[in-house]
């Protein structure tokens, strides 16, 4: 199976020599931390399988956040961690998508325009709550970027979840949303669209008067979808929290410099295969870099750190008990490594040191791969 590291590592060198003045450190970083994952180059752990008498080395991953091979496994350590987060009410998914027009934008101010993205959307969405003809209080919103389309192309938009739920603060009680109506969408699309313009011009003018004016006058996408109560709706969410542009299992081929890959169709939900320039792929995969240090997943209304109070009150008016947070309920058994061969438990023998590694952009070329090697000899 071809896998995104293998692309990089054949191809990254050129692909750096061809854009050296242009490519973000960013980028650089991210095809470096994907070549080396779960190489000899960050070491690893040896492992015996006493059945088959081999030995087995267990390679270290990168951790980093756009790697598709370290992302799988952790979306299951976040539902357990936001089990606390969980109303037994409907739950809605909630897109707004920056108007296409502003993609060129967004793409070359990456760091401003997401965050007005999140700050925006969260402000229009807590407007409409506030009003009693929908809920009448404060919601609770969870927030996570996505910045493609499943042809890897530049789509950024946010996503929320959002209890179905309010707070009146004055009253103290609680206002619930209709199982199939939050807040009206298209209401929604105005105020996030204004909301954004007049964010936009307050923080940055000179960008402000470089965009056609038409785009303020144009309709912009807001979606909402009732998604389930409480669990469901936290593990329909997973999935976007740890998905990344592409994973490994999509790409199909690597031949005479072009990638084959296949996505599904938005409209159709059908199949289809798209077929790239090697170095144009790479490029679609690298304009998904978030910016460093950018939080990628937000907390707003009663759902935000400050406002944990206000979560509580809610859970007492719910009758809702509080999860044991104990230290022996968090406490769980290690995961067994089996053997690849027979399956069977495996023996942990040793812990093998990294290899050398660069401080900045590394020669790519020097890398080596491969995630499992038998026969390990001391």
């Amino acid at each position: 199976m071809i896998e995104l590291a293998d692309i990089f590592r054949q191809y990254g060198h050129g692909y750096i020599r061809r854009f050296a003045s242009t490519i973000p450190h960013s980028h650089l970083r991210v095809m470096d931390e994907i070549i080396r994952c779960r190489t000899q180059t960050l070491g690893g752990m040896v492992f015996y399988c006493e059945h088959c008498q081999e030995y087995h080395y267990s390679y270290h991953s990168c951790g980093n956040r756009h790697c598709n091979k370290c992302q799988n496994d952790r979306a299951q350590q976040w539902l357990e961690e936001k089990k606390n987060m969980l109303l037994p009410v409907s739950h809605f998914l909630v897109t707004f998508t920056l108007h296409n027009s502003l993609r060129r934008v967004a793409r070359s101010h990456q760091k401003l325009c997401y965050h007005l993205m999140f700050k925006c959307a969260a402000e229009a969405l807590q407007t409409l709550a506030q009003d009693f003809k929908y809920l009448g209080g404060q919601i609770g919103m969870l927030g996570i970027l996505h910045t493609w389309g499943r042809d890897l192309c530049y789509h950024p938009h946010v996503h929320f979840i959002v209890p179905g739920i309010a707070y009146f603060k004055d009253g103290d009680a609680l206002l619930f949303a209709s199982d199939n109506f939050l807040v009206p969408v298209k209401a929604l699309s105005i105020i996030f669209r204004a909301k954004f313009q007049d964010a936009l011009k307050q923080k940055d003018k000179i960008l402000f008067d470089s965009i056609d004016s038409n785009v303020w006058r144009e309709d912009w996408v807001v979606h909402s979808d009732n998604v389930g109560t409480g669990e469901a709706a936290f593990k329909y969410l997973a999935n976007y929290v740890f998905r990344v542009a592409i994973s490994n299992n999509r790409i199909l081929s690597m031949n005479d410099g072009k990638v084959s890959f296949k996505y599904q169709q938005s409209e159709t939900q059908q199949w289809k295969i798209m077929t790239l320039q090697v170095f144009e792929f790479m490029r679609r995969f690298l304009q998904h870099v978030l910016p460093a240090g950018f939080v990628k997943v937000r907390y707003y209304g009663f759902w935000a750190a400050a406002n944990k109070n206000i979560l509580q009150r809610i859970k007492e008016l719910l009758a809702i008990k509080e999860q044991d947070d104990s230290p022996a309920e968090k406490i769980k058994k290690p995961e067994l490594i089996r053997c690849p061969t027979c399956g069977k438990e495996m023996v942990f023998v040793a812990e093998v040191k990294p290899g050398a590694r660069w401080p900045h952009a590394p020669p790519l070329h020097k890398y080596q791969s491969g995630n499992m090697i038998n026969g390990v000899h001391f």
